[in-house]
Formats: C-alpha cells, sequence, structure tokens
C-alpha cells in the first residue's frame, strides 16, 4: 500500500512540474485594435506574450511602408519576447494594403505630403495603446514608440509632436522633416540608427543633426558600418542594391534598442 500511495504521490508531483512548465510556454496573444480617425478606420495589432505575470513596457511599433501584414506581425512577435507589449500600428487605414513596392509608395506618399496628418496619426495610435492597458499587461509609466523605415520616419515625427514618451528609436528611417523648430518640443529620449551606406536617407543626415541639436532630451544617432536600407528587413533578400537585410547590423541594432529602452525606463515612476 506505501509503495503504491508513494507512486501515487511520484506521479502527482511529476505531473504539476510538467504543468508548471506547460505555463512556463510563451502563449503569444495577437489580437486586433481598431479605431476610426477623420472618418478612416485602422487595423492594428496588439502583440504579447500572455505567458508573463506582471506589467511591461508598452510599444508602439510602427512596420516599413509595406504596412501591416504577416512579416510585419512575426518581427513585432519576435520582438515583444517576454519583454514588452507591441501595438504593431496601422497609419494607412483597413483597407490599405500594400502588396508591393508600387502599392507601398502610393501608401506613404499621401502621409509624407502633409506630414501634421501623419502625426495626427502617430498621436491616435499611441492613445490606442494607453487604452489597452485595461486588457493587456501595459505599465503606462514605460511607453515608447519604434520604427522601421517608413516607420521610423513616423516614430521621428511622432517624438517631434512632443508625445509623452520614455523613447523613441528609428531603424533606418527617413531623417527629413517639414519643420526642423518641432525638434524643441522631443520629450523622448530618442535613437537613431541608420546605415554608412543608405543613399536614401544618409544624404539628409546634416540638417537632421542640425535639428537634433536642439532637443531637450537625451538623444544618440548611431551609424552602421557596411549597412544599406532596410538592414534589419529579412525579406529584402536581394544580393545587392540599396535595400538589403544584414545580419550582422540587425543583431546589433536590436541590442542598442534594448540596451537604450533599458536605460531610459530604469527611472520611470508608476
Amino acid at each position: 500500500m506505501r509503495l503504491w500511495r508513494f507512486f501515487g504521490l511520484f506521479c502527482l508531483v511529476v505531473a504539476t512540474l510538467y504543468a508548471g512548465r506547460g505555463e512556463a510556454v510563451a502563449r503569444m496573444v495577437t489580437r486586433p485594435v481598431t479605431w476610426t480617425e477623420d472618418g478612416v478606420r485602422f487595423a492594428s495589432v496588439l502583440v504579447y506574450d500572455d505567458s508573463v505575470s506582471g506589467r511591461r513596457p508598452g510599444l508602439v511599433m510602427v512596420p516599413n511602408w509595406h504596412g501591416v501584414n504577416a512579416i510585419a506581425v512575426d518581427k513585432a512577435r519576435i520582438i515583444a519576447g517576454r519583454d514588452y507589449v507591441i501595438l504593431l500600428t496601422d497609419v494607412y487605414g483597413a483597407s490599405v494594403r500594400p502588396v508591393d513596392d508600387a502599392q507601398a509608395r502610393a501608401a506613404v506618399k499621401p502621409l509624407m505630403a502633409d506630414r501634421a496628418l501623419l502625426r495626427r496619426r502617430m498621436a491616435r495610435a499611441l492613445a490606442a495603446l494607453r487604452a489597452q492597458a485595461v486588457s493587456a499587461p501595459i505599465d503606462l509609466s514605460r511607453l515608447a514608440a519604434i520604427g522601421f523605415c517608413f516607420g521610423g520616419t513616423a516614430v521621428l515625427d511622432l517624438a517631434r509632436s512632443g508625445a509623452d514618451l520614455r523613447a523613441a528609436v528609428s531603424f533606418h528611417g527617413g531623417l527629413a522633416t517639414d519643420d526642423p523648430a518641432l525638434a524643441r518640443q522631443i520629450r523622448a529620449a530618442t535613437l537613431v540608427m541608420n546605415g554608412a551606406d543608405d543613399q536614401w536617407t544618409m544624404p539628409d543626415l546634416p540638417a537632421f543633426l542640425r535639428e537634433m541639436s536642439q532637443v531637450p532630451a537625451a538623444w544618440q544617432f548611431v551609424v552602421i558600418g557596411h549597412a544599406v536600407h532596410c538592414f534589419t528587413e529579412t525579406e529584402a533578400t536581394a544580393p545587392g542594391g540599396p535595400c538589403r537585410y544584414d545580419e550582422n547590423a540587425a543583431r546589433q541594432s536590436y541590442a542598442l534598442m534594448r540596451a537604450w529602452l533599458a536605460t531610459h525606463f530604469a527611472d520611470a515612476r508608476p
């Protein structure tokens, strides 16, 4: 009888251990977040690991000019991991989903022509992220924005609007602005990373550095050697050309992002 009791207890312990291990397995939530602004319906995606207890930083993430798609969602999952809650942000509207570069170019054109409109849409996205704290584990004292290519441009414009963010990070984003004086409003610690051989963004660097000299917050511009545009975009697989994934540059820039966010989240007060 004692032997059977011992065996039963052993099985219970093993089952408990495996149950606990199961709870630790990542459960990535990807759920739609929608809103309407100026008569346009936007469809974004909230991404986080539901197996992690406790609140964590919230990030507005703007993808490249192809917008919200399966590749962007996968990228958001990887970045979010166990560390962040990410709102993968739609700035075009739910009816605009580019499937090639020509459509992406057409999608960004009105926003690049009207940067005030882009800033309003980014501000609305930040408000949507804040609102998710009711049902998602977001620490509202630790909010930031990150963006890639056109998304980097959008994130810089959000920072220029004076948004209440702890940090903003741009990966191979456009540097030009419609109003350099807006830099005086930047409250977010801003990290900007571009490839040394990025022929599309680096010509704007001198003007960008003059603009950023007005910024009251911490900021840093990092030039990544040998990298061209798109260096974090795994789908940019061309062996040559001005838009190309670079594994080393991507790894380096993600590490810099995480260190930057950790530093500027550290002194946040709930």
